[in-house]
């Protein structure tokens, strides 16, 4: 226990939420949003404990335009990290805003315990363990199946 009564790594796990969703917030203003205005900001925390953060990138061919999620897990697996506990998702708007489905599959590419931090600019959040936004993902294990039923 710490000198005020805490348990020191609640403390040091409450130290590091808190730098993720911060993070998550300051990514917004790195977006790319001149079409939508509407900003995202993301921030994955790596096994490791390092925070990589991303933004949303649109392009005037739409498809082309990348979310601010898929932004931090690419710089992350480009960096070598491939296991992500948390990831904290920001938007201006006043509710909270979940990743849209690709982002979804996206991060539970990665492993189906992520937990994923909605965050709203007053740094409230709402979590939600990625396997309740995309339940029945498909997964490496159907490719696998696929495979051995050829």
């Amino acid at each position: 226990m710490s000198e005020n009564g805490q348990d020191s790594s609640n403390t040091h796990q409450d130290s590091i939420l808190l730098s993720l969703l911060q993070r998550s917030i300051k990514a917004k203003e790195y977006s790319h949003s001149p079409y939508s205005k509407f900003r995202v900001g993301a921030a994955l925390l790596t096994d490791t404990g390092e925070i990589i953060d991303g933004c949303n990138v649109e392009n005037a061919s739409y498809g082309l335009s990348i979310c601010a999620e898929r932004t931090a897990l690419v710089k992350a697996v480009s960096m070598g990290f491939k296991k992500f506990p948390a990831v904290a998702v920001s938007t201006d708007m006043e509710e909270f805003i979940a990743p849209c489905g690709a982002c979804r599959q996206f991060i539970s590419e990665f492993g189906s315990s992520c937990d994923v931090y909605l965050v709203k600019s007053d740094l409230s959040y709402k979590k939600i363990n990625i396997s309740e936004l995309l339940p029945l993902a498909f997964t490496s294990a159907e490719l696998e199946r696929a495979s051995i039923t050829k």
